[in-house]
C-alpha cells in the first residue's frame, strides 16, 4: 500500500538531529507505525513540520513531506496560509491511496476534506479519551472543534485504544471503532536490567496540567528517602505551569529535574529506574507504560485504562495521592512483590505486543480493497 502518516510532531522521534516540539505518545506512537510499515515493505510517507529539512527528505525508508513551520504565518491568517495550504499541499506531494492521523485537531477535519475531494481513505486513530468527548475536547477554537468533528465523523475508520474509547466514540460521534494496541521501540531485551538503578521513581510527560505535575510534586515531598526523576518539555500555552513545577522542584533535595528529554534519549531514563509514575486525569494508553513494562518496570498509576494494570498485575493502580505512595513505598521495600510485578510485566509484553499481531488490524483499517 501507498500509506501516508500524517503526525506533524514525529520529526523529533525519527530523527535525533531535530529536537524541536513537544513530543506525546501519538508522535511516537505514529513514528512506531510508519516504521514498522516500511518494514513490512508498504510505500510508507509521513507528514512532519517544517523545522529546516530538506522537503522532501528521506530517514531510513520513510519518505517525510514538510507541512508548514508551526511558528509562521500571522494570526487568524495563518490557519488558512501556511497550515491550511501547507498540510494540502505536503498531502499532494504523498499521493497516497490512504491517510492516517490521530489526536482531535482541526487537522482531521482537513485531512477529511482532502480525502474526500481527491478519492483518498482516511483513517483517524483517537488518542486520548477527550478526543472521545465533545464537552471534554482539548482544541481551544470552535473552528477547529467544528473541523475535528466533521472529520472523525467522515473517517473511512476510527482505530480506539481501550473499550471506554469504543463505547464513548459510538455513544458521541456515532461511529463504530476498531481496537488496537501500541506498538513497542523494544531498545534493550525485555526485563535485562543491565543499568544502574539510580532512580527510585520515575516521571515522564509534556508539563500540562492534565498530566498532573503537581500530584508527582505531592508523592515527593511525601516520601523523602524516596529518589525520583521528572522529565517533560514546555507545552504551548501552559508556560508557567512549567517555570513554576521548575521552581518548586528546586525546593526538594529528593528529586532530579531534567527538563526537556529528546525521545530517542528518555529510554535512558527507563533503564534506570525501579517503578514508573503516572499521575495524569486523562489519557489514552499511555506510551509510558510500554516503555516501562518492555523494561520490566511497574506502574504505579491514578489512571488505568480498561484496569489492565490491576487485572494483570502491572503495578498499582491507586486514586489518590496517598495510595500511590503506599504503593510506592511497599513496591521498593518488598523485594518479592517487586519481582512478582515485574516478571508479570515482562510477560505481559513479550505475549501481546508481537508486531505483526499489533499491525493486522491497522492493515484491515488502512486496506484499499
Amino acid at each position: 500500500m501507498r500509506v501516508c502518516i500524517v503526525s506533524l510532531g514525529s520529526l523529533p522521534v525519527i530523527a535525533r538531529e531535530y529536537k524541536a516540539g513537544r513530543i506525546g505518545g501519538a508522535e511516537v506512537q505514529l513514528a512506531q507505525l510508519a516504521l514498522a510499515l516500511a518494514r513490512q515493505g508498504h510505500d510508507v510517507s509521513m507528514i512532519v513540520e517544517d523545522h529546516g529539512q530538506a522537503n522532501p527528505s528521506t530517514y531510513g525508508r520513510i519518505r517525510l513531506h514538510s507541512a508548514f513551520d508551526p511558528a509562521a504565518g500571522v494570526p487568524l491568517i495563518r490557519f488558512l496560509h501556511p497550515r491550511c495550504t501547507g498540510l494540502w499541499r505536503a498531502a499532494s506531494e504523498a499521493d497516497a491511496e490512504v491517510y492516517l492521523c490521530s489526536t482531535a485537531s482541526m487537522i482531521v477535519g482537513l485531512l477529511a476534506l482532502f480525502c474526500r475531494l481527491n478519492g483518498r481513505r482516511l483513517v483517524f486513530r483517537v488518542a486520548s479519551d477527550s478526543d472521545c468527548e465533545p464537552s471534554q475536547l482539548l482544541i481551544e477554537y470552535r473552528r477547529d472543534r467544528w473541523l475535528y468533528q466533521y472529520g472523525i465523523r467522515r473517517a473511512d475508520a476510527v482505530l480506539v485504544q481501550s473499550r471506554w474509547q469504543l463505547d464513548a466514540i459510538r455513544r458521541n460521534f456515532g461511529r463504530e471503532g476498531t481496537l488496537i494496541r501500541g506498538l513497542i521501540d523494544w531498545p534493550v531485551p525485555a526485563g535485562s536490567g543491565q543499568a544502574k538503578k539510580d532512580i527510585d521513581v520515575l516521571w515522564v510527560a509534556n508539563l500540562r496540567q492534565l498530566k498532573r505535575p503537581d500530584k508527582f510534586l505531592e508523592l515527593v515531598r511525601m516520601l523523602p528517602h524516596v529518589r525520583f526523576c521528572m522529565a517533560g518539555g514546555r507545552s504551548p500555552g501552559e508556560e508557567a505551569l512549567y517555570e513554576e513545577i521548575q521552581k518548586e522542584a528546586g525546593t526538594v533535595s529528593n528529586m532530579e529535574f531534567r527538563g526537556a528529554v529528546p525521545y530517542l534519549d528518555v529510554g535512558d531514563l527507563f533503564d534506570r529506574a525501579r517503578l514508573f509514575a503516572n499521575t495524569s486525569d486523562v489519557e489514552g494508553f499511555p506510551n509510558t507504560f510500554l516503555q516501562a513494562w518492555v523494561r520490566g518496570i511497574p506502574v504505579v498509576t491514578s489512571f488505568d485504562p480498561d484496569g489492565v494494570v490491576q487485572s494483570n498485575g502491572l503495578g498499582a493502580a491507586r486514586t489518590n495521592v496517598e495510595g500511590m505512595a503506599e504503593s510506592i513505598e511497599l513496591l521498593l521495600t518488598r523485594e518479592d512483590a517487586y519481582r512478582a510485578l515485574s516478571s508479570a510485566a515482562t510477560q505481559y509484553v513479550e505475549s501481546n505486543f508481537a508486531e505483526a499481531e499489533i499491525l493486522r488490524p491497522y492493515l484491515r483499517a488502512l486496506s484499499t480493497h
